[in-house]
């Protein structure tokens, strides 16, 4: 009986590879980008489980909605990057690239509430002192959970299906409508459906204050996204040059 050949592998009848094997990671932007994109949502989870307000001195309505003080969370200076970046993914690598980064945000999002539950539950050293504070900045509640995935998911995919149909018909041209439009209806859908979940947990008890709330936060995430239209532009720009397989798609936007 003939010995096997020393340059086979046995196991699987290919030539014994020369070193260890690995996969190969994709090459382009794409990881990187939903890297941060991912961060950003969940750092904002975090962050809007603070109600926060401006010019608590003031008081001023217009009928039954309250103008002054202005009421919103504490993700209200970051989430804004969240959609901007969705806005790249989109742009650059079309409705189903853009989803499955979605996809990805929603369960890494599942996964830090299970994490915070089971590490609040765990039995605190005799030695540790912060148990209650602990449990109060990272033990969001179920209505503020929901409220959060909720917002996302439904904001995001908006934003995201609407930037690509309307890249369907321009093709090239008019990026800053693109932009804008897609903002425009994805925040209003993350916004009214956040904030008509989240209102009574982060302590919004009246309807001056939540509507205060959902149009100061949709105002102000969609002039977020037109103050840095420019940076935007250029980010696009940059990416359209240096990624290798940027081209005409063969299928419709919302396939591509």
């Amino acid at each position: 009986m003939s010995e096997p050949n020393k340059t086979e592998a046995p196991e699987s009848g290919h030539p014994a590879p020369d070193h260890a094997a690995f996969a190969q990671v994709a090459r382009g932007y794409y990881t990187p980008i939903v890297a941060l994109f991912t961060a950003t949502l969940i750092i904002s989870n975090i962050c809007a489980t603070k109600g926060v307000q401006f010019f608590t001195d003031h008081s001023v309505k217009i009928g039954p909605v309250e103008v002054l003080p202005i009421s919103t969370d504490g993700a209200w200076f970051l989430f804004p990057l969240a959609y901007i970046i969705g806005d790249v993914l989109s742009e650059i690598y079309g409705f189903k690239s853009a989803r499955r980064a979605i996809y990805y945000g929603f369960g890494i999002l599942l996964l830090v509430v299970v994490c915070f539950k089971i590490a609040i539950e765990l039995p605190p050293a005799t030695f540790y002192e912060n148990q209650d504070a602990f449990r109060t900045v990272i033990g969001t509640t179920p209505q503020l959970v929901a409220a959060g995935l909720a917002g996302y998911f439904v904001g995001e995919m908006l934003n995201s299906a609407t930037l690509v149909l309307i890249k369907e018909r321009t093709k090239e041209k008019h990026l800053w409508a693109r932009l804008i439009g897609s903002t425009v209806v994805g925040e209003f859908g993350d916004t009214l459906i956040f904030c008509s979940i989240a209102a009574t947990a982060i302590g919004i008890d009246s309807w001056g204050q939540f509507v205060n709330y959902v149009i100061v936060g949709f105002v102000w995430k969609t002039l977020a996204e037109v103050i840095v239209l420019p940076i935007t532009y250029r980010v696009i720009a940059w990416l359209k040059k240096n990624e290798p397989t940027y081209a005409p798609s063969k299928e419709p936007a919302l396939l591509s």
